[in-house]
């Protein structure tokens, strides 16, 4: 596997793998890799000859300067785990290769950021859009891949290569799960051993409020239903439950409104944030 840490020789070297004809694959993550990301590695190299995973903690999407802080960092772990995985290239700038100062971009993507993880995340996906937009421009990618557990991302980031009519065909990886359900992610590192049986509750009442849909029950009384038992469970807290349009993220009175509706959560155990979501 080879690696670059500046922008330039990563260039140099996919322009010349591009022009042999070999289509690109790229997986942007933050590092702190679990099997979920090795599946988009796995998607990735099934599709194209060239697969490329960026490592980059990006402060701009952080909201919470301790969040940031407290995030995982274990390179040295991800670059083994990348070479077992077959992946060809990781690209791991620092800070001042990809921010060189504090950016007057800003990004609007209407009502898609002021819900959800927008509404309790302000500026986060304004900080993701710059950072994607970067990697965009310095991997040139064919397709990129990104898991389903960040579904809204995926939406913004579908609407960041529609306005900006970038060349790369996004795709989503259904999310990978742990054995009793809960969804894998960089986050659960910081789980203590109770926090970590505390956090099934969210995958649990999910499927729960999955099933209660299906069967005919209102969304409001499903909300309920999710509120109602997060309540009963201390040491967890809920931050919201919503039933949107996958395709808009619009929120939804009945699931006839829409052809794949989604059900999307996020949740605190302890100080520690996590998110997931389930189809119907």
């Amino acid at each position: 596997m080879q690696i670059f840490r500046e922008i330039g020789p990563l260039r140099a070297f996919l322009i010349e793998k591009k022009g042999a004809g070999q289509s690109i694959g790229f997986v942007p993550t933050m590092g702190a890799l679990h099997p979920g990301h090795l599946a988009l590695i796995a998607v990735s190299r099934s599709q194209n000859p060239l697969t490329v995973c960026s490592i980059f903690v990006n402060p701009t999407q952080f909201n919470n300067v301790s969040d940031f802080e407290k995030y995982p960092r274990t390179l040295e772990k991800d670059v083994d785990m990348l070479e077992k995985a077959g992946c060809d290239v990781l690209f791991c700038p620092d800070e001042p290769e990809m921010h060189t100062r504090s950016s007057y971009l800003n990004f609007n993507f209407g009502h898609l950021e002021t819900v959800m993880e927008g509404k309790f995340r302000p500026g986060h996906f304004n900080g993701v859009a710059q950072v994607v937009s970067k990697l965009f421009h310095i991997v040139n990618p064919d397709h990129a891949y990104f898991g389903q557990k960040d579904w809204q991302q995926f939406v913004i980031i579908s609407t960041l290569v529609d306005e900006l009519k970038f060349n790369v065909t996004l795709h989503s990886v259904e999310t990978v799960r742990e054995n009793d359900g809960l969804a894998m992610s960089s986050r659960n590192l910081r789980l203590s051993e109770k926090q970590r049986r505390q956090a099934i509750l969210i995958p649990a009442t999910l499927a729960e409020a999955k099933a209660k849909l299906k069967g005919g029950d209102s969304i409001l009384s499903v909300k309920k239903f999710v509120e109602d038992t997060f309540e009963s469970n201390p040491g967890i807290t809920l931050e919201y439950i919503e039933v949107v349009n996958s395709k808009n993220l619009l929120p939804l009175y009945s699931v006839e409104e829409a052809d794949r509706p989604i059900l999307c959560m996020a949740a605190f155990v302890g100080e520690v944030r996590l998110i997931d979501n389930m189809f119907l």
